[in-house]
């Protein structure tokens, strides 16, 4: 049990507010009190653009107004997460700092504009950043209604400017010891006659420039890891030197492709990130894209720890960016708070409180449009929101017990884009992993999803798709977990290379998983779309398979399934193996999801985990807080759905279920006493 915010009662509800919008409105600022009490907000977000309002000419501050709404917003019951606004800069600041702004891939300064121009290794910013920050936290670091601080705003990007290029060779010297020819081994540079012979000839991947060396490109995306993490950590030391009580985040974005979350996430109290799925879109059904939207959750809420996560940015209506800005549907926006919730999330907020006259985001959805009402249908759904909140409040600091877990592995990821093989088109790392989860999802198993290096110990089944790349490590955490009874299950492309992406020799998968699986992949056959294939199981049963198929040569393997057609029709396509008190799985090629299902459904069967019969489009999970748990039911769908199984009091009406029929888009928290 962990509550995030004592002084809050319950779950947080609330959303980006930006009040210096509207300094010379003090009827709307009055305005916007009433109405976020009518809609049970009891938190916002001041302050993550504001630089240009708190120091609008160099060594100039006004926080007076900022007070003044953190006063206000105190009295009346709703308390502040306070943003540094180092997220956009004001035009002084480039203007006369112009070394603060980064530098292109193609080697162009940027120009002032944007958000996130800034170069994450700029002392110049760094300084200025200081003085901002340090402003800031001594006027109102210890405002009673202070609960959170937030760093910046979705971090990304990255600078080639030469401070930062500089900061990559520090880096790479390192890391490899000052050994320039250690760094050449791992990089296998005598390839087209690539060799250093000195760390300064090195340079980041630029557009024009070295892009071709495998161990090159992942380093520099792990050194803009490394690069924007130290820059976090400056902006975190300053907040806690000053407010040492007062825990700090920074909103993530979904499975950000450029930085290595895991990494950030280390050095944060609390995990926050921005949700703002595509819903009815016209290429999957709406629980699909739910399904998504719980990937991500899952994700947040695995870098937790024993904490509640934070949904920090929700859109409440539409955004503005999306290549078909589409409204949520009359349901939809309780729907995905309660799933936020369900997930582990303790809050769910919303960017934005009120839409801003002008600029970029001004018909970016939010709780109060321009018409300045609380009687829209957005209003009153969110004015809903804030209810069923309250009614679950008892959820509040209560955790997810996951019984299965996901490998998902940013350098991984990164490796395996890289990868000048297969095809480029099909290896979908991202959605491969993704469509493992739905499968877990559909039979009402919650997975988490972690690292390679990752404590697996907890959990009875692990996936973990196209694990390509293979940390320091990982080999030997994966057979530690197998020897311990784990069922592992793993597939086609996984361990060819090590982690400065150099190949195994001896056989894939490589540092010694030949043997946990029994087998080593002799080919990899890649596949065109005309092209046809299918595993015929040792029952009888058939499955598609579509882009990879490796050739598989077993040694001590069970074989469970063979390929049925082509030159390699009647050899191995998947195997399990034997290995202490647990599993190894290799499934040799990408079978449809129905195949994939079946193997799953062997595995969490025989590891004892409970596996549901869900109607077609019904999320479920359950938190617990050791003495009560809340089973969550989530109808995603445009129909009834029949959960016959379902006890417990319902949160949501305060009544007794002994079996549940959910109307279209609705969902129902059961709360029942703990095993």
């Amino acid at each position: 049990m962990s509550i995030l915010f004592p002084k809050v009662d319950g779950l947080l509800h609330g959303g980006d507010y930006n009040p210096e919008q509207w300094l010379d409105r003090e009827d709307i600022l009055k305005e916007d009190i009433r109405m976020m009490k009518k809609a049970h907000i009891n938190t916002v977000t001041l302050g993550v653009f504001s630089w240009s309002v708190y120091e609008p000419a160099e060594g100039e501050f006004h926080f007076e107004w900022l007070e003044k709404i953190m006063d206000s917003l105190y009295e009346n019951g709703i308390y502040t997460v306070l943003a540094t606004p180092t997220g956009a800069r004001p035009a002084w600041l480039d203007a006369r700092y112009p070394e603060a702004m980064r530098v292109t891939r193609d080697g162009v300064r940027n120009r002032h504009g944007l958000r996130h121009n800034h170069c994450m290794s700029s002392e110049k910013f760094r300084e200025k950043a200081e003085i901002i920050i340090r402003e800031l936290a001594g006027r109102l670091g210890g405002h009673p209604g202070l609960i959170l601080w937030h760093i910046s705003n979705e971090l990304g990007g990255e600078c080639c400017c030469p401070s930062c290029q500089e900061r990559f060779r520090e880096y790479l010297r390192k890391k490899f010891d000052g050994d320039i020819e250690k760094l050449n081994h791992a990089w296998w540079t005598t390839f087209w006659s690539h060799r250093f012979s000195d760390f300064d000839e090195i340079e980041a991947p630029m557009t024009n420039g070295e892009g071709s060396i495998g161990g090159l490109n992942l380093e520099w995306k792990r050194f803009n890891t490394w690069n924007m993490t130290d820059y976090m950590k400056f902006e975190i030391g300053l907040l806690k030197e000053i407010t040492p009580d007062i825990p700090v985040t920074t909103n993530f974005m979904k499975t950000y492709p450029y930085l290595d979350y895991r990494v950030m996430a280390k050095e944060l109290d609390i995990i926050s990130w921005d949700s703002y799925p595509r819903f009815h879109n016209d290429y999957e059904e709406l629980s699909d894209t739910f399904a998504e939207n719980a990937f991500d959750h899952a994700l947040m809420r695995s870098m937790s720890g024993d904490k509640p996560f934070m949904l920090m940015e929700s859109a409440p209506g539409l955004v503005n960016w999306h290549p078909f800005n589409k409204l949520k549907r009359p349901g939809i926006h309780s729907l995905a708070g309660i799933q936020a919730v369900s997930c582990g999330s303790d809050t769910v907020q919303y960017f934005q409180w009120r839409k801003g006259r002008g600029s970029y985001e001004q018909y970016h959805g939010a709780v109060v449009d321009h018409l300045g009402r609380d009687d829209t249908r957005i209003f009153r759904e969110v004015e809903k929101m804030g209810e069923e909140l309250l009614a679950m409040k008892a959820a509040a600091g209560s955790r997810v017990k996951a019984e299965a877990a996901l490998l998902f592995d940013w350098e991984n990821r990164w490796a395996l884009d890289d990868m000048a093989g297969a095809s480029q088109e099909k290896k979908q790392y991202e959605k491969t992993c993704l469509l493992q989860y739905k499968s877990f999802l559909r039979m009402g198993v919650e997975m988490d999803i972690v690292s390679m290096n990752d404590d697996l110990s907890s959990y009875k089944v692990v996936a973990a798709p196209m694990l390509y790349l293979l940390k320091n490590g990982a080999a030997e955490n994966l057979r530690s977990y197998v020897e311990n009874g784990g069922r592992l299950i793993a597939t086609y492309l996984t361990g060819y290379v090590d982690e400065n992406t150099l190949c195994y020799l001896g056989g894939f998968p490589g540092d010694g998983l030949t043997e946990l699986f029994g087998l080593y992949s002799e080919e990899l056959d890649t596949l065109y779309p005309s092209d046809k294939n299918e595993a015929v199981f040792t029952d009888g049963t058939i499955c598609s398979i579509r882009d990879f198929a490796e050739i598989l040569k077993v040694k001590d393997a069970d074989i469970v399934a063979s390929y049925g057609m082509d030159f390699y029709a009647g050899t191995p396509a998947v195997t399990r193996k034997r290995s202490g008190m647990g599993e190894a799985w290799y499934i040799g090629a990408r079978l449809d999801q129905a195949g994939m299902e079946k193997i799953y459904r062997i595995c969490l069967k025989e590891a004892g985990a409970a596996v549901m019969e869900l109607p077609e489009g019904v999320e479920y999970r359950v938190r617990s807080d050791g003495e009560h748990e809340y089973a969550f039911y989530l109808n995603e769908t445009d129909h009834e759905a029949a959960l016959p199984d379902a006890s417990g009091v319902d949160l949501l009406t305060g009544k007794r279920a002994e079996g549940l029929t959910l109307r279209a888009y609705e969902a129902a928290v059961l709360e029942s006493d703990a095993l």
